[in-house]
Protein backbone atom coordinates (compact mmCIF):
# COMPACT_ATOMS: atom_id res chain seq x y z
CA UNK A 1 0.00 0.00 0.00
CA UNK A 2 1.14 3.19 -1.17
CA UNK A 3 1.10 6.59 1.42
CA UNK A 4 0.16 9.33 -0.44
CA UNK A 5 3.23 11.84 -0.15
CA UNK A 6 0.97 14.56 1.36
CA UNK A 7 0.99 12.42 4.73
CA UNK A 8 4.47 10.45 4.34
CA UNK A 9 6.16 14.20 3.90
CA UNK A 10 5.42 15.50 7.36
CA UNK A 11 5.43 12.28 8.55
CA UNK A 12 9.38 11.75 7.48
CA UNK A 13 9.96 15.44 8.43
CA UNK A 14 8.33 14.61 12.33
CA UNK A 15 10.90 11.24 12.35
CA UNK A 16 13.73 13.16 11.37
CA UNK A 17 13.67 16.19 13.61
CA UNK A 18 12.61 14.06 16.43
CA UNK A 19 16.42 11.92 15.22
CA UNK A 20 18.11 15.29 15.62
CA UNK A 21 17.06 16.05 19.07
CA UNK A 22 17.56 12.82 20.52
CA UNK A 23 13.48 12.41 20.77
CA UNK A 24 11.34 10.22 20.05
CA UNK A 25 8.13 10.28 18.23
CA UNK A 26 6.42 9.63 21.87
CA UNK A 27 8.53 12.83 23.40
CA UNK A 28 6.39 15.07 20.68
CA UNK A 29 3.58 14.78 22.61
CA UNK A 30 2.28 17.01 25.39
CA UNK A 31 4.04 16.68 28.64
CA UNK A 32 0.66 15.66 30.31
CA UNK A 33 0.47 12.79 28.00
CA UNK A 34 4.18 11.29 28.32
CA UNK A 35 3.44 7.41 28.79
CA UNK A 36 4.73 5.61 32.11
CA UNK A 37 8.35 3.91 31.72
CA UNK A 38 8.42 0.28 31.15
CA UNK A 39 10.04 -0.40 33.76
CA UNK A 40 7.27 0.89 35.77
CA UNK A 41 4.74 -0.89 33.84
CA UNK A 42 6.47 -4.06 33.79
CA UNK A 43 6.48 -3.35 38.02
CA UNK A 44 2.47 -2.40 38.05
CA UNK A 45 1.73 -5.76 35.75
CA UNK A 46 4.17 -7.93 38.62
CA UNK A 47 2.58 -6.60 41.11
CA UNK A 48 -1.32 -7.53 39.61
CA UNK A 49 -2.07 -4.01 38.84
CA UNK A 50 -3.79 -2.66 35.96
CA UNK A 51 -2.38 0.57 33.99
CA UNK A 52 -5.64 2.18 34.80
CA UNK A 53 -6.33 0.98 38.53
CA UNK A 54 -6.94 3.51 41.00
CA UNK A 55 -4.38 5.10 43.10
CA UNK A 56 -3.60 7.00 46.18
CA UNK A 57 -0.79 9.35 47.16
CA UNK A 58 1.33 9.31 50.65
CA UNK A 59 3.15 12.67 51.32
CA UNK A 60 5.62 12.78 54.56
CA UNK A 61 7.20 15.78 55.66
CA UNK A 62 9.80 15.05 57.61
CA UNK A 63 11.01 12.36 55.60
CA UNK A 64 10.71 14.21 52.39
CA UNK A 65 8.88 11.45 50.70
CA UNK A 66 5.82 10.85 48.52
CA UNK A 67 4.12 7.86 47.69
CA UNK A 68 2.37 6.46 45.03
CA UNK A 69 -0.31 3.46 46.27
CA UNK A 70 -1.82 1.60 42.99
CA UNK A 71 -4.95 -0.67 43.96
CA UNK A 72 -4.16 -4.49 43.14
CA UNK A 73 -6.51 -6.74 41.26
CA UNK A 74 -7.59 -7.93 44.91
CA UNK A 75 -8.65 -5.14 45.69
CA UNK A 76 -6.36 -4.03 48.35
CA UNK A 77 -3.49 -1.17 47.79
CA UNK A 78 0.31 -1.90 47.50
CA UNK A 79 3.05 0.85 46.95
CA UNK A 80 4.37 1.28 43.41
CA UNK A 81 7.22 3.93 44.04
CA UNK A 82 8.62 6.71 45.93
CA UNK A 83 9.81 9.63 45.66
CA UNK A 84 12.15 12.27 47.52
CA UNK A 85 10.26 15.44 47.61
CA UNK A 86 12.54 18.39 46.55
CA UNK A 87 11.04 21.21 48.57
CA UNK A 88 7.93 21.50 50.67
CA UNK A 89 7.15 24.34 52.59
CA UNK A 90 7.28 25.68 56.23
CA UNK A 91 7.92 23.29 59.29
CA UNK A 92 5.93 20.21 60.26
CA UNK A 93 2.55 21.26 61.19
CA UNK A 94 -0.75 22.10 59.41
CA UNK A 95 -1.36 25.13 57.53
CA UNK A 96 -3.64 27.64 59.72
CA UNK A 97 -3.98 31.01 57.20
CA UNK A 98 -2.72 32.39 54.00
CA UNK A 99 0.80 33.57 54.34
CA UNK A 100 1.83 31.44 57.26
CA UNK A 101 4.11 29.74 54.66
CA UNK A 102 2.84 25.99 55.73
CA UNK A 103 2.17 23.34 53.40
CA UNK A 104 -1.16 21.81 54.29
CA UNK A 105 -1.66 18.40 56.05
CA UNK A 106 -4.68 15.74 56.47
CA UNK A 107 -6.99 13.94 54.33
CA UNK A 108 -7.53 15.42 50.80
CA UNK A 109 -9.62 14.83 47.36
CA UNK A 110 -7.84 15.24 44.01
CA UNK A 111 -10.54 15.57 41.68
CA UNK A 112 -9.91 15.36 37.79
CA UNK A 113 -10.35 19.31 37.67
CA UNK A 114 -7.69 19.80 40.20
CA UNK A 115 -5.39 18.81 37.67
CA UNK A 116 -3.33 21.45 35.46
CA UNK A 117 -1.41 20.41 32.13
CA UNK A 118 -0.66 23.76 31.89
CA UNK A 119 0.80 24.64 35.17
CA UNK A 120 3.70 27.29 34.57
CA UNK A 121 5.65 25.24 37.15
CA UNK A 122 5.78 21.79 34.41
CA UNK A 123 2.76 19.84 35.68
CA UNK A 124 0.48 20.33 38.94
CA UNK A 125 -2.52 19.28 40.49
CA UNK A 126 -4.23 20.96 43.26
CA UNK A 127 -4.10 19.19 46.65
CA UNK A 128 -7.60 20.35 47.58
CA UNK A 129 -6.70 22.40 50.56
CA UNK A 130 -8.86 23.93 52.06
CA UNK A 131 -11.15 21.04 52.69
CA UNK A 132 -14.25 20.26 55.55
CA UNK A 133 -12.00 20.60 58.26
CA UNK A 134 -10.15 22.97 57.31
CA UNK A 135 -13.06 25.14 56.85
CA UNK A 136 -14.27 24.17 60.27
CA UNK A 137 -11.33 25.19 62.01
CA UNK A 138 -11.06 28.78 60.15
CA UNK A 139 -8.16 27.32 58.47
CA UNK A 140 -7.39 29.78 55.28
CA UNK A 141 -5.18 29.66 52.22
CA UNK A 142 -6.03 28.66 48.28
CA UNK A 143 -3.52 27.52 45.51
CA UNK A 144 -1.70 24.70 47.37
CA UNK A 145 -0.43 22.84 44.50
CA UNK A 146 2.11 19.27 44.16
CA UNK A 147 4.08 20.74 41.48
CA UNK A 148 7.29 20.62 39.14
CA UNK A 149 10.14 23.52 39.27
CA UNK A 150 11.89 22.28 42.77
CA UNK A 151 10.29 25.68 44.28
CA UNK A 152 7.97 25.78 47.10
CA UNK A 153 5.64 28.86 49.18
CA UNK A 154 3.14 26.62 50.70
CA UNK A 155 3.69 24.05 48.56
CA UNK A 156 4.97 20.25 47.90
CA UNK A 157 7.53 20.77 44.89
CA UNK A 158 8.89 17.96 43.22
CA UNK A 159 11.69 18.02 40.07
CA UNK A 160 9.79 17.84 36.42
CA UNK A 161 10.39 14.18 35.81
CA UNK A 162 8.98 13.31 39.15
CA UNK A 163 5.61 15.42 38.60
CA UNK A 164 5.09 14.10 35.04
CA UNK A 165 5.54 10.56 36.92
CA UNK A 166 2.92 11.36 39.03
CA UNK A 167 1.01 12.99 36.71
CA UNK A 168 0.60 10.23 34.75
CA UNK A 169 -0.54 7.89 37.40
CA UNK A 170 -3.15 10.20 38.04
CA UNK A 171 -4.44 10.33 34.58
CA UNK A 172 -4.36 6.98 33.85
CA UNK A 173 -6.59 6.06 37.00
CA UNK A 174 -9.31 8.79 36.23
CA UNK A 175 -9.40 7.54 32.60
CA UNK A 176 -9.62 4.09 34.31
CA UNK A 177 -12.54 5.91 36.23
CA UNK A 178 -11.51 6.36 39.67
CA UNK A 179 -12.99 10.18 40.89
CA UNK A 180 -10.93 11.54 43.59
CA UNK A 181 -7.60 10.36 44.29
CA UNK A 182 -6.86 10.24 48.26
CA UNK A 183 -3.85 12.13 48.92
CA UNK A 184 -2.90 11.78 52.57
CA UNK A 185 -0.11 14.61 54.09
CA UNK A 186 1.67 13.82 57.29
CA UNK A 187 4.31 15.23 59.25
CA UNK A 188 6.27 11.90 59.64
CA UNK A 189 5.57 7.87 59.69
CA UNK A 190 3.48 7.77 62.31
CA UNK A 191 5.42 5.06 64.20
CA UNK A 192 5.17 4.86 68.00
CA UNK A 193 8.82 6.11 68.08
CA UNK A 194 7.81 9.48 66.37
CA UNK A 195 4.94 10.26 68.13
CA UNK A 196 6.88 9.82 71.44
CA UNK A 197 9.20 12.54 69.98
CA UNK A 198 6.46 14.76 69.42
CA UNK A 199 4.16 14.25 72.64
CA UNK A 200 4.38 17.98 73.75
CA UNK A 201 4.38 19.27 70.81
CA UNK A 202 1.38 22.07 70.53
CA UNK A 203 0.04 20.11 67.11
CA UNK A 204 0.13 16.78 68.70
CA UNK A 205 -3.93 16.59 69.38
CA UNK A 206 -4.24 17.10 65.61
CA UNK A 207 -1.58 14.67 64.52
CA UNK A 208 -3.18 11.85 66.90
CA UNK A 209 -6.27 12.33 64.84
CA UNK A 210 -4.38 11.88 61.37
CA UNK A 211 -2.85 8.92 62.88
CA UNK A 212 -6.34 7.67 63.21
CA UNK A 213 -6.67 7.35 59.50
CA UNK A 214 -3.23 6.32 59.20
CA UNK A 215 -3.72 2.86 61.27
CA UNK A 216 -6.66 2.18 59.17
CA UNK A 217 -4.90 2.26 55.87
CA UNK A 218 -1.67 0.28 57.41
CA UNK A 219 -4.14 -2.38 59.10
CA UNK A 220 -6.86 -2.49 55.43
CA UNK A 221 -4.26 -1.62 52.88
CA UNK A 222 -7.31 0.43 51.39
CA UNK A 223 -8.17 3.96 51.95
CA UNK A 224 -9.89 4.94 54.56
CA UNK A 225 -13.58 6.18 54.06
CA UNK A 226 -12.83 10.12 55.40
CA UNK A 227 -15.97 12.38 57.35
CA UNK A 228 -15.68 15.46 59.47
CA UNK A 229 -17.68 15.81 62.49
CA UNK A 230 -17.34 17.69 65.90
CA UNK A 231 -14.44 19.53 64.03
CA UNK A 232 -12.21 15.89 63.65
CA UNK A 233 -11.80 13.05 61.06
CA UNK A 234 -13.80 10.58 61.51
CA UNK A 235 -12.71 7.19 59.40
CA UNK A 236 -14.88 3.88 58.20
CA UNK A 237 -17.85 4.43 60.02
CA UNK A 238 -21.16 4.00 58.61
CA UNK A 239 -24.43 6.22 59.64
CA UNK A 240 -27.86 6.62 59.38
CA UNK A 241 -28.53 8.27 55.44
CA UNK A 242 -31.07 10.31 57.51
CA UNK A 243 -28.33 11.99 59.69
CA UNK A 244 -26.10 13.63 57.45
CA UNK A 245 -22.79 14.77 58.87
CA UNK A 246 -21.76 18.06 59.90
CA UNK A 247 -18.12 19.20 59.98
CA UNK A 248 -19.06 21.22 63.06
CA UNK A 249 -21.63 19.32 64.38
CA UNK A 250 -21.85 16.72 66.98
CA UNK A 251 -21.32 13.37 65.30
CA UNK A 252 -24.17 11.38 64.70
CA UNK A 253 -24.22 7.82 66.05
CA UNK A 254 -21.88 5.37 63.70
CA UNK A 255 -20.86 2.12 63.40
CA UNK A 256 -17.71 0.22 62.16
CA UNK A 257 -17.51 -3.42 60.47
CA UNK A 258 -16.93 -5.87 63.76
CA UNK A 259 -13.52 -7.32 62.33
CA UNK A 260 -11.99 -3.50 61.66
CA UNK A 261 -12.99 -2.76 65.24
CA UNK A 262 -11.02 -6.07 66.32
CA UNK A 263 -8.04 -5.18 64.22
CA UNK A 264 -7.41 -1.87 65.31
CA UNK A 265 -8.29 -2.27 69.06
CA UNK A 266 -5.40 -5.64 68.79
CA UNK A 267 -2.96 -2.98 66.42
CA UNK A 268 -3.44 -0.06 69.19
CA UNK A 269 -2.83 -2.55 72.06
CA UNK A 270 0.95 -3.28 70.36
CA UNK A 271 1.50 0.54 69.53
CA UNK A 272 0.57 1.32 73.31
CA UNK A 273 2.84 -0.80 74.59
CA UNK A 274 5.43 0.15 71.96
CA UNK A 275 5.10 4.11 72.82
CA UNK A 276 5.20 3.75 76.75
CA UNK A 277 8.46 2.21 76.22
CA UNK A 278 9.54 4.68 73.85
CA UNK A 279 8.50 7.43 76.39
CA UNK A 280 11.53 8.91 78.44
CA UNK A 281 13.64 6.32 76.27
CA UNK A 282 17.22 7.90 75.80
CA UNK A 283 18.90 8.15 72.76
CA UNK A 284 15.47 9.25 70.35
CA UNK A 285 16.58 11.64 67.58
CA UNK A 286 15.26 15.03 69.19
CA UNK A 287 12.35 16.45 67.37
CA UNK A 288 11.90 18.70 64.13
CA UNK A 289 10.89 22.45 64.01
CA UNK A 290 7.16 22.81 64.00
CA UNK A 291 5.10 25.81 63.67
CA UNK A 292 3.70 26.69 67.39
CA UNK A 293 0.29 27.42 66.42
CA UNK A 294 -1.91 30.02 64.97
CA UNK A 295 0.38 32.92 67.00
CA UNK A 296 3.02 32.19 64.91
CA UNK A 297 1.13 31.54 61.36
CA UNK A 298 0.18 34.85 62.16
CA UNK A 299 3.55 36.10 62.83
CA UNK A 300 4.90 34.66 59.75
CA UNK A 301 2.01 36.12 57.59
CA UNK A 302 2.50 39.46 58.44
CA UNK A 303 6.18 38.90 57.80
CA UNK A 304 5.00 37.71 54.23
CA UNK A 305 3.15 40.48 53.89
CA UNK A 306 5.81 43.17 54.95
CA UNK A 307 8.30 40.73 52.30
CA UNK A 308 5.22 41.28 49.50
CA UNK A 309 5.52 45.04 50.01
CA UNK A 310 9.28 45.10 49.69
CA UNK A 311 9.91 46.10 52.91
CA UNK A 312 13.25 45.07 54.71
CA UNK A 313 12.25 42.01 56.94
CA UNK A 314 14.58 39.02 58.07
CA UNK A 315 16.23 36.89 55.71
CA UNK A 316 14.37 33.95 57.37
CA UNK A 317 10.46 34.13 58.60
CA UNK A 318 10.21 34.89 62.71
CA UNK A 319 10.16 31.33 64.58
CA UNK A 320 8.40 30.10 67.58
CA UNK A 321 10.05 26.91 67.28
CA UNK A 322 11.93 26.33 70.75
CA UNK A 323 14.94 25.21 68.39
CA UNK A 324 14.93 28.78 67.73
CA UNK A 325 14.69 30.16 70.88
CA UNK A 326 19.11 30.91 70.69
CA UNK A 327 18.62 32.26 67.46
CA UNK A 328 16.14 35.13 68.24
CA UNK A 329 18.35 36.77 70.55
CA UNK A 330 21.20 37.15 67.70
CA UNK A 331 21.16 39.83 65.19
CA UNK A 332 19.19 38.80 62.26
CA UNK A 333 20.34 39.61 58.07
CA UNK A 334 18.02 42.18 56.99
CA UNK A 335 17.17 41.65 53.55
CA UNK A 336 14.82 42.99 50.80
CA UNK A 337 13.03 41.31 47.25
CA UNK A 338 15.88 42.09 44.69
CA UNK A 339 12.34 43.47 42.65
CA UNK A 340 12.08 45.68 45.85
CA UNK A 341 15.68 46.78 45.51
CA UNK A 342 15.67 47.13 41.62
CA UNK A 343 12.34 49.37 42.03
CA UNK A 344 14.07 51.65 44.79
CA UNK A 345 17.22 52.43 42.25
CA UNK A 346 15.02 52.88 39.51
CA UNK A 347 12.74 55.82 41.48
CA UNK A 348 16.00 57.15 42.59
CA UNK A 349 17.29 57.31 38.99
CA UNK A 350 14.51 59.04 38.02
CA UNK A 351 14.60 61.39 41.17
CA UNK A 352 18.76 62.52 40.29
CA UNK A 353 17.43 63.00 36.63
CA UNK A 354 14.39 65.31 37.43
CA UNK A 355 16.84 67.28 40.25
CA UNK A 356 18.98 67.50 37.17
CA UNK A 357 16.47 69.32 34.58
CA UNK A 358 15.85 71.27 37.08
CA UNK A 359 19.00 72.61 38.06
CA UNK A 360 19.53 73.55 34.58
CA UNK A 361 16.43 75.22 33.92
CA UNK A 362 17.20 77.41 37.18
CA UNK A 363 20.82 77.85 35.40
CA UNK A 364 19.56 79.88 32.31
CA UNK A 365 19.52 83.63 31.79
CA UNK A 366 16.52 85.33 33.12
CA UNK A 367 14.40 88.30 31.77
CA UNK A 368 15.97 91.99 32.09
CA UNK A 369 15.34 95.46 31.90
CA UNK A 370 14.84 96.75 28.35
CA UNK A 371 17.17 99.78 28.38
CA UNK A 372 20.69 99.13 27.31
CA UNK A 373 23.47 98.22 29.85
CA UNK A 374 26.54 100.26 29.92
CA UNK A 375 29.61 98.18 29.99
CA UNK A 376 29.99 98.44 33.63
CA UNK A 377 26.83 97.02 33.91
CA UNK A 378 27.64 93.76 31.91
CA UNK A 379 28.69 91.67 34.72
CA UNK A 380 25.36 92.33 36.84
CA UNK A 381 23.14 91.44 34.06
CA UNK A 382 24.51 87.95 33.24
CA UNK A 383 22.66 85.67 35.91
CA UNK A 384 23.93 83.34 38.44
CA UNK A 385 22.35 80.05 39.15
CA UNK A 386 20.74 79.79 42.40
CA UNK A 387 22.18 76.64 43.53
CA UNK A 388 25.76 78.59 43.32
CA UNK A 389 27.10 80.45 46.17
CA UNK A 390 29.88 82.96 44.80
CA UNK A 391 28.43 86.80 44.99
CA UNK A 392 28.01 88.69 41.28
CA UNK A 393 31.38 90.49 41.57
CA UNK A 394 32.97 86.58 41.01
CA UNK A 395 31.22 86.23 37.56
CA UNK A 396 33.23 86.50 34.14
CA UNK A 397 32.95 89.29 32.01
CA UNK A 398 30.40 88.50 29.55
CA UNK A 399 31.13 88.80 25.65
CA UNK A 400 29.74 91.18 23.45
CA UNK A 401 27.36 88.49 21.89
CA UNK A 402 25.96 87.11 25.45
CA UNK A 403 25.02 91.16 26.42
CA UNK A 404 23.55 90.87 23.06
CA UNK A 405 21.58 87.75 23.56
CA UNK A 406 20.59 89.16 27.14
CA UNK A 407 19.87 92.29 26.09
CA UNK A 408 17.31 91.51 22.69
CA UNK A 409 16.30 88.06 23.20
CA UNK A 410 15.90 86.41 19.44
CA UNK A 411 12.44 86.59 19.23
CA UNK A 412 12.88 90.78 19.80
CA UNK A 413 15.77 90.78 17.51
CA UNK A 414 15.01 92.60 13.73
CA UNK A 415 12.99 90.15 11.27
CA UNK A 416 15.86 89.48 8.38
CA UNK A 417 15.13 90.38 5.12
CA UNK A 418 14.18 87.92 2.22
CA UNK A 419 16.97 86.67 -0.05
CA UNK A 420 14.66 87.72 -2.76
CA UNK A 421 14.52 91.48 -1.41
CA UNK A 422 18.13 91.33 -0.86
CA UNK A 423 18.85 90.39 -4.73
CA UNK A 424 16.22 93.19 -5.35
CA UNK A 425 17.90 95.84 -3.73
Amino acid sequence: MKIPTHILAPLLLTLFLAGCQGASVTDLAPKSEKQLSEKLVKLMKTKGMSMTAPIMVRIFKEENALEVWKRKDNGRYDIVTSYQICKWSGKLGPKFIEGDRQAPEGFYAVRPGQMNPKSSYYLSFNTGFPNALDRALNRTGANLMVHGACSSSGCYSMTDAQVQEIYAFARDAFKGGQDSIQLQAYPFRMTAANMARYKDDPNYAFWKNLKEGYDHFEITKVPPKVDVCEKKYVFNNTTDPNAPIAATATCPPMQQPETLKMAYQSYQTTYEATFSSMVGKGGIQPPSRSIQGLNEAKIIAEWSARRARGERVTQEPPSLSPQDKDAALKPQVMVRLASAVAADKEREERDVSKRHRMTTVAALPTAVPAATPTANQVATIVPVPVAQTQTTASVPAATAAQVQDVVAPAAEQPAKKAWWKIIGN
